[in-house]
């Protein structure tokens, strides 16, 4: 086990980290940008060490700038978290080389699986049915619209590298494929400094279905289950919850069965989620996967009892899964959303300073956040102000919890989208289980 672990990150996720680590004895190292000096990572760990300016390019996304202080502070790891450098293989093969472990999956991992281009072409050698889309990269406006042609609207352009909704566009007619296929790539290309494309069929009314995924370096993976993640804004997830109560206990088997195959296939080893979309005949099919920890992975945690961020750092340890797939019991309903500094009508950004702070609590709730009074909220970086999780016995009791802990949060300074997650917790459609991936249009 590692004694120092670096923390590649900021906010919540940086605190998460840090709590896992403690619970481990392995002491921290945080890095900051000076508009982060005062934040709670850098007060909550053992060791701090600025890292640059403000601005991504110069701290969270400075390679040179990390690698040096895990060297100063001789840390063992680097764990970069979900976003910023979590699935950057050049980032994972400069850790090895400096002899600094990636907490993460392998860099060849991270190469195939990153790219859902590559990843596609994988799983279609195996039995999971992959959602029908182009072959190879698109390069030319032309190409898309061959390949458009041969799918059937609608389509989906999306990026082959990157992910959270950038590079991606949906197209409904072939008038609106070359400004679309314009757009998308000028946005791979500022995002993931990659303008690589392909296309996909695009299902209306869809579920977005992942499966979380453990595995060691030995060959053993384990899955725990599912989350439905199909409220979605811009492509980007809000609320999440699991179990997903569109999957029978057959469809259940068959989509957990599938992703511990995508992983196999690959010999795939730490943590990781398969994604796929679930059709309204029932049918899934895989979509990419992310070789990261998960925004959402605490109501998997809920449900199964298992802290994957220990875990995680564990297998990045070598250790072997402390674990079976018979020990894997989920119980319950867990459901979180996640609360964003923004205008809830108009989803601008609203930075600011928190001036007045009161987060929920109670039996079945948990709050993830690196929040405090005057916190300063920047509009340099995400606008993720906190998750708040709920779990209950069942679905219903669990959106019950989740309005009453939402309702007793208090964040003056700046708007949230707070009234918009309860406008969908009392929606009659989402009360039924009537989601999809194009629910939330209505509200927006």
């Amino acid at each position: 086990m590692f004694h120092k672990v670096l923390v590649a990150n900021r906010g919540e996720i940086a605190v998460r980290i840090i709590r896992a680590c403690r619970e481990l004895d392995i002491r921290t190292v945080a890095v900051y940008s000076t508009a982060d000096a005062d934040s709670l990572h850098v007060r909550l760990a053992d060791e701090k060490v600025c890292i640059g300016p403000p601005q991504l390019r110069d701290s969270y996304l400075n390679i040179p700038a990390i690698i040096s202080a895990a060297e100063i502070t001789d840390s063992e790891a680097i764990h970069p978290g979900y976003g910023f450098l979590a699935e950057n293989p050049q980032f994972a093969d400069i850790c090895e080389d400096c002899g600094v472990t990636f907490i993460g999956p392998k860099m060849a991992h991270l190469l195939l699986m990153g790219n859902k281009v590559k990843a596609r072409e994988v799983v279609k050698k195996t039995s999971v049915r992959v959602l029908p889309g182009s072959d190879g990269v698109l390069k030319e406006e032309k190409d898309i619209v061959a390949a458009a042609k041969d799918i059937g609207f609608p389509v989906v352009i999306k990026a082959a590298m990157g992910g959270g909704g950038r590079g991606m566009k949906v197209v409904h007619t072939p008038a609106s494929l070359g400004n679309a296929f314009q757009t998308a790539r000028s946005e791979a290309m500022a995002a993931f400094n990659d303008g690589s494309l392909y296309l996909e069929k695009y299902f209306e009314r869809a579920r977005h279905i992942e499966v979380q995924i453990l595995a060691d370096m030995y060959g053993n993976v384990i899955h725990l289950g599912e989350r439905d993640c199909s409220i979605q804004r811009r492509n980007q997830k809000i609320i999440e919850e699991s179990p997903s109560i569109a999957l029978s206990s057959r469809l259940r088997e068959k989509i957990d069965e599938a992703a511990v195959t995508v992983c196999k296939a690959v010999d795939y080893s730490n943590i990781g989620t398969v994604e796929f979309l679930l059709d309204g005949e029932g049918n899934f099919y895989f979509m990419e996967m992310n070789t990261r920890l998960q925004v959402e992975h605490p109501v998997t945690e809920c449900v199964s009892g298992i802290d994957i961020v220990q875990e995680q750092i564990r297998l990045a340890s070598g250790e072997r899964l402390s674990m079976r797939q018979r020990d894997v019991n989920l119980k319950g309903h867990s459901i979180e959303c996640r609360v964003n500094a923004e205008d809830p009508e108009t989803l601008a950004p609203s930075p600011g300073k928190v001036t007045s702070l009161n987060l929920s609590g109670g039996f079945g709730v948990r709050v993830d956040t690196a929040l405090f009074n005057g916190y300063e909220v920047s509009p340099l970086y995400d606008s993720l102000l906190a998750k708040v999780i709920v779990h209950a016995d069942d679905r219903e009791k669990g959106i019950k919890r989740m309005r009453r802990a939402l309702e007793e949060i208090i964040i003056d300074g700046v708007k949230t989208n707070i009234p918009l997650h309860l406008k969908v917790l009392s929606d009659a459609d989402f009360l039924d289980g009537n989601i999809h991936t194009r629910f939330l249009e209505r509200f927006l």
